[in-house]
């Protein structure tokens, strides 16, 4: 037999060797006692795959437990080690078949193997396994290599994979003093005593069996080879948000999260890896509005696989925001459009609506316009928000309702870089920058309202030498060509006035304005 570098059993030594023995034995043609011997080694054998094939039933009943009671973790490998017992035992008792065939062909069709008459029949073994065309030699290496390729498939420790290749093999065998190699078949059962050639069959049913415990074995350890192992339990409480509006509904999962301290997996997030190794994404938010984000975790398992866990989630970030308010300020003005802020925290600007009382409020953009009716009359907002698929009143605020304020007059100075100014009066002005402007205009422009009013007319008043006052009328809002002349007229260090100035603002009010003083330079 060809030498193996593969280590050895105790118990496959044992067998070898006594098969060694009693075949050298055989070949000096010794008395029939050599031939008792191999009728105890075959008992040996026999004896031995009785308790391989109670250890295979209990691998695969440990098998079936776990598929029974984590289908989803179990049922891909018991169908595997299902498949494995199939082969094995097809295999099993087409030898046990041979074996019969080999007796009753020296024996009789009475033949029994627990009771062989012609143990040193030579030539029952060559005509059962070598017989013309295809034997059953050849049709039984052929089964072994496909038993053995299969088997070894299953089987990831490369030690025992080479064992099993090397007790399963088929390979062609030279014997001392041929030249020639034999055929793996001719090799075993040529001039082979029916008992030896029963007891090589028995020996290869204990190979086969053999096989079959490793790739159980094996398929038993894999069920539990791609488990994360844990050595910490958490309990979390993972809330939807920690902001509840009264009304609301608070909403937490509460989790047992498992954890290996001793082997962190890999975050990604965004393609990055999160650093820290603790599993803490932190930032500073910079932009308001409500941000998405996705990633994946990368746990590493027992038998050198990763597998891939994505997640998604999203944050809303809002302004940090107080409400301060006078309550004597607390005023809509009637006819115009007075610009509304309304927010609730923690609910997005989509699910948020508000309706007023004496007027109109509509959305713009971001905020909202309100739009009283009566001077007089109390405006009120209501607030309501979707919370939780329910819609609720949330808050709701009163306005006094007052009419605009007087705007101030002015004439609008074009700068020599193109800008204009609003020049009120009561300083002086050049004659020149005076002669340019087309009028007068009309507008409430100080730090809370910005609104234009029409200029409707007005008067000037002019003085002659004798202190006589000259009235003048406008031509709308501009200056008439008679003032205009009365503006040409005036010498350094005099001065006029512009009074009944006129003027309607978008209220649709009409209102007299203040008087200016205009002082020529």
């Amino acid at each position: 037999m060809s030498e193996s570098v593969t280590r050895l059993s105790p118990r496959q030594r044992m067998i070898n060797l006594m098969y060694i023995v009693l075949t050298a034995m055989l070949a000096l043609n010794v008395s029939s006692d050599v031939l008792d011997g191999f009728v105890q080694v075959e008992d040996g054998l026999a004896r031995t795959n009785v308790n391989v094939i109670e250890r295979n039933d209990a691998l695969y009943s440990r098998l079936e437990r776990i598929a029974a009671d984590n289908p989803e973790k179990g049922s891909r490998w018991l169908d595997k080690a299902s498949d494995v017992r199939r082969r094995a035992g097809e295999l099993y008792r087409h030898v046990d078949t041979l074996k019969l065939a080999i007796i009753r062909e020296a024996d009789g069709e009475d033949g029994s193997p627990d009771d062989i008459r012609h143990r040193d029949d030579l030539d029952a073994a060559s005509v059962v396994m070598l017989g013309a065309g295809v034997s059953r030699g050849q049709k039984l290496r052929a089964s072994i290599d496909t038993y053995r390729d299969y088997v070894t498939s299953l089987v990831t420790d490369s030690l025992k994979r080479a064992f099993i290749d090397e007790s399963l093999s088929t390979r062609p065998f030279r014997r001392q003093g041929i030249a020639a190699d034999q055929k793996w078949e001719e090799s075993k059962f040529e001039n082979q005593p029916v008992v030896a050639a029963v007891t090589l069959l028995t020996k290869l049913q204990n190979d086969i069996c053999y096989a079959e415990g490793e790739a159980l074995a094996g398929l038993l350890a894999a069920v539990d080879a791609g488990d994360v192992r844990v050595n910490e339990l958490n309990a979390f409480v993972v809330p939807q948000s920690r902001m509840v509006m009264r009304g609301g509904r608070y909403s937490a999962a509460i989790v047992l999260a498992a954890v290996d301290t001793t082997a962190r997996p890999d975050i990604f997030i965004g393609g990055d890896k999160l650093s820290g190794g603790k599993g803490t994404y932190e930032f500073t938010a910079s932009n308001v509005g409500t941000f998405d984000y996705s990633g994946y975790i990368e746990v590493g398992h027992g038998d050198g696989s990763v597998s891939r866990h994505p997640f998604s989630s999203s944050y809303t970030v809002m302004e940090p925001t107080a409400t301060v308010s006078a309550t004597m300020m607390n005023v809509l003005y009637a006819g115009i459009n007075n610009p509304v802020s309304i927010s609730v925290p923690g609910v997005p600007t989509k699910d948020v609506s508000a309706v007023m009382t004496n007027g109109t409020l509509s959305r713009q953009g971001n905020g909202w316009v309100a739009r009283p009716d009566k001077v007089g009359v109390d405006a009120t907002v209501t607030v309501s928000a979707e919370i939780d698929g329910v819609r609720q009143n949330v808050a709701s605020s009163t306005f006094r309702v007052r009419r605009l304020p007087d705007p101030a007059a002015y004439i609008t100075l074009t700068a020599p870089d193109g800008t204009g100014n609003r020049y009120r009066g009561g300083k002086p002005i050049s004659k020149s920058a005076l002669a340019s402007a087309p009028g007068i205009g009309a507008a409430i422009d100080d730090d809370m309202l910005d609104i234009d009013f029409r200029v409707l007319g007005f008067e000037t008043v002019f003085f002659d030498q004798m202190g006589n006052a000259i009235p003048e009328v406008s031509q709308g809002a501009d200056f008439s060509p008679r003032q205009r002349d009365r503006l040409k007229r005036l010498s350094r260090g005099k001065r006029f006035y512009i009074s009944r100035i006129r003027a309607k603002g978008p209220d649709g009010i009409e209102r007299v304005l203040s008087p200016m003083e205009i002082i020529v330079n």
